[in-house]
């Protein structure tokens, strides 16, 4: 099955691109993902089955409630510079780094 990497930022628009750019580097890697993005204000909804939960810099005052709301789930804060650089090979790296 999958492992589900779920990127929240505060509207999720932005971020559609984000996941486009990380689903074309897993692809040539060859490994498959399930990546989607989500408003911030949907983390309930899809938080609870995510596998690794990534944040826009945008949000990134959430991550300390985040980490209290699911404990035990690696969550982080996507870089600022691999964000606005749309860099899915950087934020895939991280995803994967968090899963190991």
């Amino acid at each position: 099955m999958a492992k589900k990497i779920t990127l929240f930022c505060s509207a999720g628009m932005s971020t559609s691109l984000l996941v486009n750019k990380m689903k074309a580097e897993a692809e040539k890697r060859g490994v498959d993902y399930e990546i989607a993005a989500f408003s911030l204000n949907e983390a309930p909804k899809h938080a609870p089955e995510a596998d690794v939960i990534l944040i826009g810099p945008q949000v990134r005052f959430a991550l300390d409630k985040l980490k209290k709301e699911y404990p035990g789930k690696p969550i982080s804060a996507i870089e600022m510079r691999a964000y606005g650089l749309m860099d899915g090979k950087a934020v895939l790296d991280l995803a994967e780094s968090l899963m190991k």
